[in-house]
């Protein structure tokens, strides 16, 4: 069989990535053409993604990949929204889902109208203030003009897609993620998003992985499991269906793949979540805070003059005393972006710990917090769906820090 080629874009929090692939019958075959990096921008108070320097980076990174293609598709991270006018014309940067705008009076704004429960009972979605759900909320109760003049609510990876392929549609895994779809009606979670204030008219089609959308310069556009997760998860080479997976880069997201979703008392008790995967399946999963800790801990100690890549952090974490502090990686104090080894020394005097000074004690307490994290985050999953796990697949960029 001749190598079939096909551009595979994939769009991290923390960088961007164009692929070649192709495929020769047996084996797949992977060119990086272009990397760059994601970085947010910060307007007085705000902090929005780039989403005019991402489509550069895309659409350079495509022409860099040449024409031979069979095909393109694009996925990204999750939960964020953007919104078109009547024209189809980006009405605003879509906010970053770490803008500090998105807080517990958004998810109160909602509950007022909508109680928790019945939120959950109807998108089986794990509650995080990130979810792009509540981001709708800051807009409705804010009267925001933007929802008055939207003619089209799309995800963030789908304002991507839309500019490659004239599509005003919203791909299913991805849309899952922002906790705005009902899996049991197989449509947009219309009671509650009318309830809180959002016009149900600017809901586009829903597709699947597998969609033709359109073309970009006569190469077709197709939409893979557009929610980065998604796409890792069913690349995951497994020969038995007793496993899990934990996606590790930015978030960390541990779970299982099930057939339906899995939503009862129990699942809300614990605050997980059913995120769509390819084939009609779910993802049962919970979203840790991840390698965000390590990506930060990092930053802020390059602004101090001290610079290390990776390898030397995980070197230096190696030579420290294991087991000495442990922090909560999903703790909100972690959430923003800033002084995250200031932060993990403060967790740790609240609560009566050694307090980390060095690098490699900070290090060491992310690293072993995580992992004791998703050992805990893992026996809830098994106890929640019965679903035996002889296996634990790690896939992204985490895998590096083995």
């Amino acid at each position: 069989m001749s190598d079939r080629q096909v551009i595979a874009v994939d769009l991290g929090a923390e960088s961007g990535r164009v692929a070649k692939v192709g495929f020769d019958g047996s084996r797949l075959h992977l060119n990086e053409v272009h990397r760059f990096p994601n970085i947010p921008v910060r307007v007085e108070d705000r902090l929005y993604w780039d989403v005019l320097r991402i489509w550069h980076e895309i659409t350079t990174g495509i022409d860099f990949a040449g024409p031979d293609v069979s095909a393109l598709g694009v996925d990204s991270w999750g939960v964020d929204i953007a919104l078109l006018d009547r024209d189809g014309r980006l009405l605003a940067n879509p906010l970053h889902y770490r803008d500090t705008g998105r807080t517990d009076e958004s998810m109160n704004y909602v509950f007022e109208r909508v109680p928790r429960r019945m939120v959950f009972e109807r998108t089986g979605i794990q509650f995080m203030v990130i979810n792009g759900l509540y981001e709708l909320a800051n807009l409705a109760r804010a009267n925001s003009p933007l929802l008055d003049a939207a003619g089209t609510l799309l995800t963030i990876v789908d304002l991507f897609n839309y500019w490659l392929s004239g599509s005003r549609t919203c791909e299913f895994t991805h849309l899952t993620t922002v906790q705005v779809y009902n899996p049991r009606a197989h449509d947009w979670d219309r009671e509650t998003l009318g309830a809180i204030g959002v016009p149900l008219e600017i809901l586009p089609e829903i597709v699947h992985p597998g969609t033709q959308i359109g073309t970009y310069n006569n190469i077709p556009v197709i939409t893979p499991a557009c929610h980065d997760t998604g796409s890792a998860v069913v690349a995951v080479p497994t020969t038995t269906h007793d496993y899990a997976y934990l996606s590790s880069g930015t978030w960390s997201l541990l779970g299982v793949e099930v057939n339906e979703p899995i939503i009862n008392d129990a699942a809300y008790a614990a605050n997980v979540t059913n995120e769509g995967g390819v084939g009609g399946t779910y993802r049962l999963l919970k979203n840790v805070m991840g390698l965000w800790l390590a990506q930060q801990c990092r930053a802020t100690w390059q602004t101090e003059g001290m610079t290390y890549d990776y390898a030397e952090l995980t070197r230096q974490a190696v030579d420290a005393e294991p087991f000495r502090s442990f922090v909560d990686p999903d703790d909100l104090l972690f959430l923003p972006p800033g002084d995250m080894p200031g932060r993990i020394r403060e967790f740790c005097q609240r609560t009566n710990q050694p307090i980390p000074e060095t690098v490699g004690q900070v290090m060491r307490t992310v690293y072993e917090s995580l992992a004791l994290k998703y050992r805990y985050v893992l026996d809830k999953l098994i106890a929640l769906s019965g679903h035996p796990v002889e296996r634990l697949h790690i896939i992204g960029g985490g895998t590096q820090n083995l």
